[in-house]
């Protein structure tokens, strides 16, 4: 009787054996039907920015950005124009420089824009500096419209044959006795944009406007 329950329990414990390896061998076989729906066949075709699989989707164009800031390519070189459609100015751009009192020295055209060379080149991380005159005595200059710009209108920069796109967030007016150097001037985390020109009241006594007008733009 003891030797017939041994065998009896044998019986079931090999049963169970049996079926747990048969387990085991669906679940390779299920995986490996996987694995092949996810290879492309020999000589097809992939697209770049698409997942291999039943149906290919796009990738989240951001997605490599998540956990890393991204980098983006800027063209090398100095600027050499601005345009801002939205007002109508396209003009080339000199190189200025500071004065011997530390000031920012004009466009010697009314024509033409400026930018600062000493500071940041347009495109790289910081805030760069384009001036231009709002006026002279023959009429209106390049930046005369520059303070009817709005939050969200565009300023281009053409550097090394390629054009940077920056968008317009704030667009302010400064006294001139009380302009706001180190808010214009100062670092910033990522590439942005400052124009300046001449705005206010007229100072006949002065043959100068009394405040500065400065649009604040970042690189999109």
């Amino acid at each position: 009787m003891y030797g017939y329950r041994r065998r009896w329990r044998r019986a079931i414990y090999r049963r169970f054996e049996i079926a747990a390896w048969l387990s085991a061998v669906a679940v390779v076989i299920a995986v490996a039907a996987v694995v092949v729906q996810q290879v492309p066949p020999a000589g097809a075709r992939v697209e770049a920015g698409t997942r291999v699989g039943t149906e290919a989707s796009p990738l989240y164009e951001g997605a490599a950005c998540v956990f890393d800031p991204c980098v983006r390519p800027v063209p090398s070189g100095s600027p050499t124009r601005l345009r801002i459609r939205s007002i109508e100015v396209e003009t080339a751009l000199q190189v200025l420089a500071l004065d011997a009192h530390g000031k920012l020295q004009p466009p010697k055209s009314y024509e033409q824009a400026g930018w600062y060379a000493e500071g940041v080149v347009p495109g790289d991380v910081g805030a760069a500096v384009v001036a231009g005159h709002v006026d002279s005595f023959n009429g209106a200059a390049v930046f005369y419209d520059l303070h009817t710009l709005r939050s969200g209108d565009a300023v281009e920069i053409q550097r090394g044959g390629e054009w940077i796109t920056f968008r317009v967030t704030t667009v302010e007016r400064y006294p001139k006795d009380q302009f706001p150097t180190d808010k214009v001037y100062r670092p910033t985390p990522g590439a942005e944009l400052r124009l300046i020109t001449c705005g206010g009241d007229f100072d006949r006594s002065l043959l100068s406007y009394r405040d500065n007008i400065v649009v604040y733009a970042i690189m999109v």
